[in-house]
């Protein structure tokens, strides 16, 4: 039982290890830089173990989208308000954007990873399913009128990381978020539809 334990531990070490060993290398040297090699040898591990966790390194880069996307999904799920289920759906929509928009922020070099690494599939990557389900649940709680699926994907494609990162540059997370939010506002506020 002991030395099941020390596995899991070391198992739960290295992911840890390889996905902060990922991070750092994507923010110094870009996407096309980052090897499997490069990744082990930076975290410590073989090859191998890399491999058997993530399989290549599109499936390391969803992981590490994945690892940064943990916290705010339970938020969503079963947090306090603003995010949590407690909130109306805009609110919790306005809340939803504003988080994000730190989260993309403060990982673009991470995010124009997955943005390649995705780029034929992105809409079926697990962590923007999971993104676009609650931001359509949500629109169309606020708005049933409303295309709630379109306009849940036009609200994503606004963190493409090129887009993030100019505008975080002139403005910083705090501007991309206005501007976000600014936009789910307009489109709640649109005049109604019939259904």
């Amino acid at each position: 039982m002991s030395e099941q334990r020390r596995e899991r531990a070391d198992a739960v070490r290295n992911r840890r290890a390889i996905l902060h060993a990922a991070e750092t290398l994507l923010a110094a040297h870009g996407f096309e830089h980052v090897s499997l090699d490069k990744v082990a040898a930076a975290a410590g591990v073989g090859k191998g173990t890399v491999f058997r966790r993530f399989g290549d390194r599109n499936g390391l880069i969803r992981a590490l989208l994945e690892e940064r996307a943990e916290a705010l999904g339970e938020a969503v799920v079963s947090g306090p308000a603003p995010l949590g289920p407690s909130a109306p759906p805009g609110v919790r929509l306005a809340a939803f954007l504003d988080a994000l928009a730190d989260l993309a922020a403060r990982n673009v070099a991470m995010l124009a990873a997955h943005d390649r690494a995705c780029a034929e599939d992105r809409l079926n990557d697990p962590t923007y399913v999971r993104w676009h389900r609650h931001v359509t649940t949500l629109i169309g709680e606020a708005r049933p009128d409303l295309d709630a699926e379109f306009y849940g994907h036009s609200l994503l494609a606004l963190f493409d990381a090129a887009l993030v990162k100019r505008i975080t540059a002139g403005g910083g997370a705090a501007c991309l978020s206005a501007s976000v939010c600014e936009l789910a506002d307009a489109i709640l506020r649109s005049p109604r539809r019939s259904v």
